[in-house]
């Protein structure tokens, strides 16, 4: 496979080792960042400059502004026959909107999902990718370097936003997958019968048909500490799963699952529940329920 040139905006924990990928396939990277000592390229119209036209520079910055001030200053450097990949959060209906601006100067936008994680160099990035079949062919060998050996890369569709939809999807999955695992976590704990709840995780990791990543990774936090003592049961949310939701319900298809898993971490960042003071004042005036000032020691009891 012979080598591209790519630039690279945004060298933080996934473009850092999305970097080292690409050249260890053999592709010439020109990376920027805003941290110099990251960077390969003193400023975007630098690292433009070093490459050879067609130019193909992939974005791995923070969705949202980030994203669209980068690929707006990108439409004023590059030229006709250019393409920008975004492969950061990006909410689809960005790509929509990024890809008619490029479109108006001659330059090709693909939007691409990228999971993996820290993880991604040693084992490839699941990419999932939006655009035309003649944009997506000339980054095809970069996304072939990034990816897993075997599998791992679809285009989602030929519209801008394809990419992007399909990983908020996968994002919402993961969502939910993570809180069934919470939850039954926190069930074997809090049950006065089983003994070992990290070996009873760590046992259906084979020939059980609940077997994942995800589950490896929560044994993993498990061996290093069985209770999770040292964690605050504090979860924040990256945006995809409120996009799932809000996309679920412009289109009228029920996700139920996903939307509890929203919400469980909404509640997570709560000291105290005011829609419980709600139920608690409730229960006190129709059945004389007491109600507390302060949360009970050892938990509750009754309906």
């Amino acid at each position: 496979m012979a080598g591209m040139d790519i630039g690279l905006v945004g060298l933080g924990k996934m473009g850092g080792n999305m970097r080292t990928r690409l050249r260890d396939a053999g592709h010439t990277v020109v990376g920027y960042d805003r941290n110099p000592d990251l960077a390969d390229a003193d400023s975007l119209a630098v690292m433009v400059d070093r490459l050879p036209s067609p130019k193909v520079v992939w974005v791995m910055v923070p969705a949202g502004d980030p994203t669209r001030d980068t690929i707006r200053e990108l439409g004023e450097l590059l030229g006709e026959g250019d393409l920008v990949v975004d492969g950061g959060n990006s909410k689809w209906t960005d790509d929509q909107a990024n890809a008619a601006m490029l479109a108006e100067k001659g330059i090709g936008f693909v939007d691409c999902g990228v999971s993996g994680g820290v993880w991604g160099q040693q084992n490839g990035y699941a990419l999932m990718c939006g655009g035309s079949d003649e944009d997506v062919a000339k980054v095809r060998p970069a996304f072939d370097a990034l990816k897993p050996a075997e599998g791992g890369f679809v285009h989602a569709g030929k519209k801008p936003g394809a990419g992007h939809f399909a990983k908020m999807v996968h994002n919402g999955i993961e969502y939910a997958m993570m809180q069934s695992y919470a939850e039954g976590w926190e069930l074997l704990e809090k049950a006065d019968l089983v003994d070992n709840v990290a070996e009873v995780f760590d046992s259906w990791r084979s020939g059980t048909v609940i077997r994942s990543w995800l589950l490896d990774l929560l044994v993993a936090a498990l061996e290093e500490d069985q209770h999770l003592d040292k964690i605050a049961g504090w979860a924040d949310d990256s945006g995809e799963g409120r996009w799932t939701v809000q996309a679920a319900i412009d289109l009228a298809v029920p996700v139920p699952a996903i939307a509890a898993s929203l919400f469980a971490r909404f509640s997570s960042r709560q000291d105290d529940s005011p829609a419980m003071k709600a139920v608690a004042a409730m229960r006190n005036q129709f059945g004389g329920h007491a109600t507390r000032t302060e949360p009970p020691v050892g938990g509750d009891a009754g309906a």
